[in-house]
């Protein structure tokens, strides 16, 4: 990094990727620093920095060495399991400031030596405490899978066997015979004679009796406000992954224009957004969301534009421009696979692309606050 570069990002003040810091005064405190970069996106801490005002002060080499030192021990003592940092000494206007980068962590959640996980909230850091956001984490780190959790209260009576059955076919399967107990387990459908998250969405008789939020909400506004009171249509749709997907789309189909692009008089003419974008959208909406987060999927269509919301920002290390060039990676790998089954779901990482090409204005948005990821295609209005 260049002087200039360093001085510019100093110019941009403390964010969620950037600390300042005078000297290294607290161990505690740049552990939890450290943590919470480690816990999200990673991030820098500038040493020989004014954390109130910016004013780049720096270190002398005395204080380059031993502020060098006590990081590498603070990384590896104070920091469960310990993080990784680089360093570099970078000079500005005459003054030396060493520069730590601490990676996004592969093995989520880190914790300080008193068992406190720490996360950033904007410029700062905070506690996690809560529950869902723990598991979160260890969903990131691929230690646990949550579509494969069990769901409290659920039994082997819970399974609609018609939709088993169909599965089964679908896939050619083999060894048919074995007790139905096993069978399930096998799939990993049940578990411990509960079902899994997965198996429940995909092959209950009612999955949102269970988990009444695993659902969508789809409106069609006038105008385009979503204050707006009135609408044109209004729909809870439940039921399993592959019966809310083809709701959705039938919803779409009744709500947007067919509109006449070359077809003969009588003919019903073609959806004004591609049928092939809105199945990717949607089926990534429901396959791709965080199931930690007791929220519905919503489809929301307006005059203007058409607004598809998952709960859950981008998982791990992925990016809107990641998933512009095909990167892929599974949030719930159990939903992938029945989803490439039962609905028209592939996984290959290459629908994005395919909605870009048939509506290159459409707006893909990562809300990290608000933990969710919104798709907006525009429609073309009267």
């Amino acid at each position: 990094m260049t002087g200039a570069e360093l001085k510019k990002i100093i110019q941009q003040g403390e964010t969620s990727k950037v600390q300042f810091k005078e000297l290294l005064d607290n161990q505690n405190s740049i552990a939890a620093e450290m943590i919470a970069f480690a816990n999200t996106k990673g991030g820098l801490l500038l040493f020989g920095v004014k954390d109130k005002t910016g004013e780049i002060t720096g270190l002398d080499y005395v204080q380059l060495q031993s502020t060098g030192n006590r990081l590498a021990v603070i990384a590896s003592d104070f920091v469960f399991p310990e993080v990784y940092i680089t360093t570099e000494t970078v000079e500005v206007d005459g003054r030396n400031v060493l520069c730590v980068e601490v990676q996004e962590g592969t093995n989520k959640p880190y914790k300080d030596k008193n068992g406190t996980i720490w996360t950033k909230q904007g410029g700062d850091k905070r506690r996690v405490l809560d529950n869902h956001e723990q598991l979160r984490l260890f969903q990131q780190s691929k230690v646990i899978f949550v579509d494969e959790m069990t769901v409290p209260e659920t039994s082997i009576e819970d399974i609609n066997e018609d939709k088993i059955s169909d599965y089964l076919r679908r896939i050619n399967a083999k060894n048919l015979d074995l007790p139905k107990e096993i069978l399930l387990k096998n799939m990993n459908v049940l578990k411990d004679g509960k079902l899994t998250i997965g198996g429940l969405l995909f092959f209950a008789k009612n999955p949102q009796q269970f988990r009444p939020t695993f659902s969508i909400k789809a409106v069609a506004f006038y105008g385009n406000d979503i204050a707006g009171k009135e609408y044109r249509d209004s729909r809870d749709i439940n039921g399993t992954i592959p019966e809310m997907f083809y709701e959705a789309i039938g919803f779409f189909k009744t709500n947007l224009r067919h509109t006449q692009q070359g077809q003969s008089f009588n003919s019903l003419g073609i959806l004004e957004i591609s049928i092939d974008a809105l199945e990717e959208v949607v089926q990534n909406a429901l396959i791709h969301r965080d199931l930690t987060r007791n929220a519905p999927v919503r489809l929301m269509i307006f005059d203007n534009r058409v607004e598809i919301i998952s709960p859950g920002a981008l998982p791990n290390s992925l990016t809107v421009d990641n998933i512009k060039i095909g990167t892929a990676v599974q949030r719930n790998p159990m939903l992938s696979t029945f989803g490439s089954r039962l609905t028209t779901y592939r996984g290959l990482g290459t629908g994005i692309r395919r909605v870009l090409a048939d509506h290159p204005d459409t707006q893909l948005i990562n809300d990290t606050d608000c933990q969710e990821f919104k798709v907006i295609i525009p429609r073309k209005q009267d």
